[in-house]
């Protein structure tokens, strides 16, 4: 878990699906659920990853989820229940500088959920 500066600290969650329909349908329900203000999902890109004692080179769509870091352990959880991965890449960056009103925005847009 990462440590929050102030309630509405900004962090930016980083997390892979193995295809769009999956990754659309999980940021939807965040977004509709209020967990995450706004989510972009990159085009497919190839991972290349050790797991399982194997190399793996995989395509997987990327998403940028853009929260708080007070609702990261609930956007978190709520994740992982809905991801097909037995162990899913979920990264948490903090945004230490942005536009004003933007980190505004998305503070205002998960907190009133």
């Amino acid at each position: 878990m990462i440590p929050a500066a102030t309630p509405d600290a900004i962090c930016v969650v980083v997390t892979t699906f193995p295809g769009r329909d999956e990754a659309e349908r999980t940021a939807r329900i965040l977004v509709e659920e209020r967990l995450a203000a706004c989510i972009h999902l990159l085009p497919k890109g190839v991972s290349i990853y050790q797991w399982e004692g194997r190399l793996n080179v995989t395509e997987e769509v990327t998403l940028l989820i853009k929260t708080t870091t007070t609702a990261y352990a609930a956007l978190e959880q709520r994740l992982r229940a809905l991801h097909s991965y037995a162990l899913p890449e979920i990264m948490a960056l903090p945004v230490t500088a942005g536009l004003p009103d933007y980190l505004a925005w998305v503070a205002a847009a998960v907190r009133e959920g």
